[in-house]
């Protein structure tokens, strides 16, 4: 059980002599760095249009810092282990404005839809860009972060499973369109070495998956389940399965995982939230593309944040907003950038992607198998 706990919060693995069991060995690119650096160009510019056209989305700017008492920051769970890079900014002031590098926009996104007076059924998608200083740096992940952040309005009748289950099957479709035209573009990449993506996901909920698993811990059980399905949308992260413990560690103020959703072998399933996980077949290990969810109303931000013990949320500007009843219930995730460019362009590596800062060790390994990380 112990081992349940420490895995419900921090991704990754957590030492570089695992790292170094799991890197591909023989490693060989499909495409240079300069084709790779072509090919993520058109398929940045291919998946934002799919994904604009699929939810009916416009692009817009967003920000890389905000204040630190807007409450809009992301916490990613609600432990506290993962925190915001701080600095204080305006030159002059008598009092200079804290503020914090984001980890990611999932608050302010929700703001957004009434500052670009979205309509019920519109959306907005963002480029954006965060630092996450608490991660263990691997393979797949990164202290410097890019994702497609996304944001739609709904109304109240939406806030229902098969909703989500139908926006998540529209996402899955944008990534086999995009598959599909980048394998057209780049031939090299259909190799027969490596497996595409499968033409749909499979849809699972947390408390099934421990039902299948019940004595391993949620990493390995995800690891499990992708080596049956290998594409899953595994449904609502946060809420305590009966073991115990949530699947993961999910924050309390945006995706609502309380909401009583189904009912399966006489278990009340919570839960209007999920991830897509896939297998990847260059790195052996599953691959987690997007985390999603239909938001908290009023009634749910109150019970998550009690739940998690953090009532004291509701003193801010955005909680005060979701309250009050300022800003549209929506439905909103993130879907990574350099993450897909991994995955899509058959990399071993999220370095061969995006450039930032790695450690020694990490870019040794690397090194010794053929992995050539970017600087």
């Amino acid at each position: 059980m112990n081992d349940k706990k420490t895995d419900l919060a921090g991704p990754g693995i957590s030492n570089y002599n695992e790292v170094e069991k799991v890197i591909p060995k023989n490693y060989k690119s499909l495409l240079d760095k300069k084709e790779t650096q072509k090919a993520i160009s058109k398929l940045k510019n291919y998946f934002e249009e799919k994904l604009s056209n699929e939810l009916n989305l416009i692009r817009v700017e967003c920000p890389l810092i905000v204040d630190k008492t807007s409450g809009v920051n992301d916490y990613l769970d609600r432990d506290g282990s993962r925190t915001p890079v701080e600095f204080q900014c305006g030159l002059g002031l008598e009092k200079k404005i804290d503020a914090q590098v984001v980890q990611a926009v999932t608050k302010w996104k929700r703001m957004a839809l009434k500052q670009f007076n979205m309509d019920i059924g519109e959306g907005l998608y963002t480029d954006m860009r965060a630092i996450r200083k608490d991660y263990f740096l691997d393979h797949d992940h990164s202290s410097y972060v890019d994702q497609w952040d996304w944001e739609k309005v709904i109304t109240k009748t939406d806030r229902n499973l098969n909703y989500l289950v139908d926006t998540v099957k529209k996402i899955w479709k944008v990534y086999k369109d995009t598959e599909n035209y980048i394998l057209n573009e780049f031939p090299a990449l259909e190799n027969g070495e490596y497996e595409n993506l499968p033409d749909k996901l499979k849809f699972l909920h947390a408390e099934e998956i421990l039902d299948m698993y019940p004595d391993l811990p949620r990493k390995q059980r995800e690891t499990k389940i992708i080596q049956e399905y290998p594409a899953v949308f595994i449904i609502g992260i946060g809420w305590p399965l009966k073991d115990g413990y949530p699947h993961e560690m999910r924050a309390a103020d945006y995706d609502d995982w309380v909401t009583e959703t189904e009912t399966k072998n006489g278990n009340i399933m919570h839960g209007l939230n999920g991830d897509i996980l896939v297998w990847n077949s260059v790195t052996k290990r599953r691959h987690e593309l997007s985390s999603m969810g239909i938001r908290v109303t009023k009634e749910t931000l109150k019970m998550q944040l009690e739940m998690s013990n953090q009532k004291h949320f509701l003193d801010m500007p955005y909680h005060k907003a979701i309250l009050n009843d300022k800003i549209p219930l929506s439905i909103g995730g993130g879907i990574g950038q350099s993450r897909t460019y991994m995955l899509l362009l058959k990399k071993a590596h999220l370095g061969e992607c995006s450039v930032t800062v790695w450690p020694d060790k990490l870019k040794q390994i690397c090194n010794k198998n053929n992995i050539h990380v970017l600087q």
